[in-house]
C-alpha cells in the first residue's frame, strides 16, 4: 500500500522533463524491475538551481524521482550529496519493502548527475 505522498507525487509528478543544456546528467537503471531514470541538473554558484527527471518505470519510481527533485532544489552540491536512499523513502512517508529499490534509484541518479557535473567542471578548469 502506498502512502498519500507517494500517490500524490505519482499522480502529479513535479519537475518532469529534460534540461537541454544541463550541467550534469545522471542515468541509472534497475535491471531487476526495468526502471530507467535520468536526472538533469543546473548548477549556479555551487547550488542546484534546476532539476528535472525523465523516468520510465513504476509508480514508486516516478514518485521517488519527483520527490528527490523537490528535496534537492536550491541545495548546495554538498547538501544534495547527503540525500540518502532512506531520506527519499522517509520523505514519502515510506515505501513498501518490495519498492525500496526505487528510492535507491532516485538517490543514485541524483548522485550520478552531480558526479557528472563535477567531472565536467574539473575537465573545464
Amino acid at each position: 500500500m502506498y502512502s498519500e505522498k507517494v500517490m500524490d507525487h505519482f499522480s502529479n509528478p513535479r519537475n518532469v522533463g529534460e534540461i537541454e543544456d544541463a550541467d550534469g546528467v545522471g542515468e541509472v537503471g534497475n535491471p531487476v524491475c526495468g526502471d530507467m531514470m535520468n536526472i538533469y541538473i543546473k548548477v549556479d554558484d555551487g547550488k542546484l538551481t534546476d532539476i528535472k527527471f525523465k523516468t520510465f518505470g513504476c509508480g514508486a519510481a516516478i514518485a521517488t524521482s519527483s520527490m528527490i527533485t523537490e528535496m534537492a532544489m536550491g541545495m548546495t552540491i554538498e547538501q544534495a550529496l547527503e540525500i540518502t536512499r532512506d531520506s527519499v523513502a522517509d520523505a514519502l512517508d515510506g515505501l513498501p519493502p518490495v519498492k525500496l529499490h526505487c528510492s535507491n534509484l532516485a538517490a543514485d541518479g541524483l548522485h550520478a548527475a552531480i558526479e557528472d557535473y563535477l567531472k565536467k567542471k574539473e575537465a573545464g578548469n
